[in-house]
C-alpha cells in the first residue's frame, strides 16, 4: 500500500510541472463597438481551441496606447497595437520619450495603405505638386492625419492644408472647393468616401516617385512604405505608398513556446478571422506581418516564419 501511495504522489509530483505550464493568458482589444473587438473574440476562441495548454480571455480597452501601458503594467499578455504607435513605444520616441517599451511583434491582421486621391482635373501629378493646393491631410486628430504631416515634413513637402470630417471633405472635393486628401484605404482598394468621389468627377493617386519611397524607408521607422497593384479603383495604376498595419504585440517576456503555439494557431486558421473581419478573407498574414511590421517578431513567432520557409527582414529580426 505504501508503494503505491509513493507511485501515485511521485506521478503527481511529476505532473504538476505539466500543469503549471498552462498558460492563461488576458488579451487586451478595444471598445467592444469596434470590428476589431469581434475579431479579438475570434482569437481568443481560436486559441482556446487549438493552442495547446493555452487558454485566452479577451479585455476590452481603449486601444493600441491603452494597451502598450497594460502590457508595462502586467495587466494583460498581448494586446491590439497600430505598427507606427508600437514602433514609438518600442524606440522611445514620441509619446514615449524616454520610456521605451520591451515589446515584441506576433503578426500584423489588416493594413491600412494612405492614399492621396486628388481630382483628376486638379493638374497635380505628383506630391510635389500640392504646394499651395487646397488639401486635406486627414481627418482632424486621426493617425491619417498625423502620419500625413509627418511624412510631408520629411520629404520636404507642403500643401494649403484644410480641416473637416470626412463629409465635409468628401463634399468641398465634388464641389471643387479642394483639389484632395489622404485617406487610409480599405486593403488594396480605395474606401468608401474615396469611391463616392469618384462617381462625381474623376479621380487619380498621387504615389510616391522612387527618391521619396527611399527616404521614407531610411528616415520614418514607424511606417511601411508598400507597393499597391492596379485595380485600387477602376483605371487607377499601380502606385506606392506609405501604410502602417493594425497588429498584436506582447510583452518579451513572454515564454517563446507559448507565441509560437498562438501564431501557428493563427496562420493555420482559415475561417474564423475571415468570419469575424471581412477584410481579412483572402489575405496573406504571414506577407502581411513581413510587410507592415515595424519591430522585432517575437521569437517564438519568429521560429514559425522560419519553419515555414519565410525570410525575415533586419528590421523584424529577433532581438535578445
Amino acid at each position: 500500500m505504501k508503494t503505491l501511495i509513493g507511485a501515485l504522489s511521485g506521478a503527481t509530483l511529476l505532473a504538476m510541472p505539466a500543469l503549471a505550464q498552462d498558460q492563461d493568458l488576458l488579451i487586451g482589444s478595444t471598445s467592444a463597438s469596434s470590428s476589431h473587438y469581434g475579431y479579438f473574440v475570434a482569437v481568443g476562441q481560436l486559441i482556446n481551441e487549438t493552442a495547446e495548454g493555452i487558454s485566452a480571455s479577451v479585455v476590452e480597452t481603449g486601444a493600441t496606447l491603452d494597451n502598450i501601458k497594460r502590457m508595462a503594467r502586467d495587466q494583460i499578455d498581448l494586446g491590439l497595437v497600430t505598427t507606427n504607435t508600437v514602433q514609438h513605444a518600442y524606440a522611445g520616441t514620441n509619446d514615449f520619450e524616454g520610456n521605451k517599451q520591451d515589446l515584441r511583434l506576433l503578426w500584423v491582421y489588416t493594413n491600412a495603405p494612405q492614399n492621396v486621391i486628388v481630382r483628376a482635373d486638379a493638374n497635380v501629378d505628383s506630391l510635389e505638386g500640392l504646394e499651395g493646393v487646397r488639401f486635406n491631410p486627414g481627418i482632424r486628430g486621426s493617425s491619417t492625419e498625423a502620419t500625413t504631416e509627418a511624412v510631408f515634413e520629411t520629404l520636404g513637402l507642403t500643401a494649403d492644408y484644410a480641416r473637416g470630417s470626412t463629409t465635409d471633405v468628401v463634399g468641398a472635393i465634388k464641389d471643387n472647393r479642394m483639389a484632395g486628401y489622404a485617406k487610409s484605404g480599405s486593403g488594396e482598394k480605395l474606401d468608401g468616401s474615396s469611391m463616392d468621389i469618384a462617381t462625381a468627377t474623376d479621380i487619380k493617386v498621387l504615389g510616391l516617385s522612387d527618391e521619396e519611397a527611399e527616404t521614407l524607408r531610411a528616415e520614418m521607422p514607424d511606417i511601411s512604405v508598400v507597393d499597391i497593384p492596379a485595380g485600387a479603383a477602376e483605371g487607377i495604376p499601380a502606385y506606392t505608398t506609405w501604410a502602417f498595419g493594425v497588429g498584436v504585440a506582447a510583452r518579451s517576456d513572454m515564454d517563446d513556446e507559448t507565441a509560437y503555439e498562438i501564431v501557428s494557431a493563427i496562420m493555420a486558421d482559415e475561417t474564423a478571422q475571415a468570419n469575424a473581419m471581412t477584410s481579412i478573407e483572402g489575405s496573406d498574414l504571414a506577407q502581411m506581418t513581413l510587410d507592415y511590421g515595424t519591430i522585432p517578431l517575437h521569437p517564438g513567432a519568429a521560429r514559425w516564419f522560419e519553419e515555414n520557409g519565410y525570410e525575415i527582414p533586419e528590421n523584424l529580426a529577433p532581438v535578445e
